[in-house]
């Protein structure tokens, strides 16, 4: 028996090659593999979302199933918005989930036909490039470039009339790219003028690390006449493990969304909810600390890194360092290979987030001072920067 087409068709990670590559590391060495390709925050929650949550599963009542939003989540995202962003939300514009990722994966299903097309960033979050295809759109890419701020072109993108949807994120996972005013200006235009249905993915919202705060694409004018925005507790407020984050934006785009996980799913854990809420209310101070650690972790890394002889770009947000990969070598994954079986480094190849990611690696933030030392020091000690499969 096989799987549907939809289904092989997948291109995910290899996680079981990436722990084969681990274990052969280890057993030839005796030392472990230090791990920087998933972005998994080591970073606790605060003690009061544990503790709220501790007392919500007490409830006999959070046992029951979730219909929906409590009205005291609605109103707490509410003042959240308004207070952070300025953007007043109305209730049928808001609508909780399971974590972003529920939503870029359902979304095409929500808003595409078969056949349609779908505008996604290149490089790209990789449930970008998969879920237009399990709803059977067509996925058309917008290469991002370096030496343009990895800002989407929206004079290079081809037949925009025949586009129904396309994804947006900035601060950007995994190049780490910021955008300006004029850039959301333009989008919300491009949007209007090409009758597009913006999905803004903005999870690193509070992750921004120089210049102004993160911004919601909802606070620019018209933005709410053609799009809709996820906003993720896993990073802000380290609840990933919780799965909770919010959709809100055009109220019949939220109210067609939740059309779709009222039949097929129930709403978030009540419990979490809870949790949520008070993260909302009273992690301010959290989120701030959270951020300084980020930055922290990040100067450290570039900086033992170029004592090891790999100058890498300074990142304007998120919890990712997006590094280029040295000129002596062909690929992204062939360096991937070489720095993991050869130093126990483990990165992410920038192929696995699109084309353009050909000549990066991806690093997470989620590594000790100490592992980040020693990583450095491996680096340099290996070679690989000076000597890859071109020099051979």
């Amino acid at each position: 028996m096989r799987a549907a087409r939809r289904v092989q068709e997948i291109q995910g990670a290899t996680f079981a090659d990436l722990d084969r590559k681990k274990k052969r590391f280890t057993d030839r060495t005796g030392l472990p593999v230090i791990d920087f390709s998933i972005g998994s925050s080591n970073i606790p929650p605060m003690d009061a979302v544990k503790e709220t949550l501790s007392q919500a599963v007490q409830e006999d009542a959070a046992w029951q199933y979730s219909l929906g939003p409590l009205p005291e989540m609605i109103e707490a995202v509410q003042d959240w918005y308004q207070n952070r962003y300025g953007v007043d939300l109305e209730a049928d514009e808001i609508f909780l989930l399971k974590g972003s990722q529920e939503a870029l994966t359902h979304v095409p299903l929500v808003y595409c036909d078969p056949g349609d097309t779908v505008l996604i960033p290149d490089p790209y979050y990789p449930i970008y490039g998969t879920a237009p295809r399990l709803a059977g759109a067509a996925v058309q890419f917008m290469p991002l470039k370096e030496e343009n701020g990895y800002l989407i072109d929206f004079d290079a993108i081809e037949n925009p009339d025949e586009v129904k949807l396309m994804y947006v994120s900035y601060p950007g996972n995994p190049t780490g790219a910021v955008a300006n005013d004029a850039f959301y200006e333009r989008l919300v235009q491009f949007a209007t003028d090409h009758d597009i249905i913006v999905l803004h993915d903005n999870a690193y919202s509070e992750l921004v690390f120089e210049g102004e705060t993160g911004k919601s694409f909802l606070a620019y004018p018209g933005a709410k006449e053609v799009g809709i925005e996820l906003n993720s507790f896993s990073k802000s407020y380290s609840m990933g493990g919780a799965r909770l984050a919010v959709l809100a934006g055009n109220a019949e785009l939220v109210q067609a969304y939740r059309k779709l996980l009222d039949m097929t799913d129930f709403c978030v854990f009540p419990a979490i909810q809870q949790a949520g809420i008070c993260a909302l209310k009273e992690g301010q101070a959290f989120t701030e600390q959270v951020r300084n650690e980020y930055r922290r972790r990040r100067d450290y890394l570039i900086e033992k890194m170029k004592d090891a002889g790999w100058n890498i770009a300074v990142p304007k947000a998120t919890m990712f360092v997006w590094a280029r990969i040295p000129a002596c070598w062909s690929s992204a994954q062939a360096f991937t290979d070489a720095l993991v079986d050869q130093a126990g480094v483990l990165v992410n190849p920038g192929s696995n987030f699109g084309k353009e990611g050909e000549r990066y690696v991806r690093l997470a933030l989620v590594r000790s001072d100490g592992e980040v030392q020693e990583a450095a020091r491996r680096i340099r000690e290996s070679g690989l920067l000076e000597t890859g499969d071109r020099s051979q």
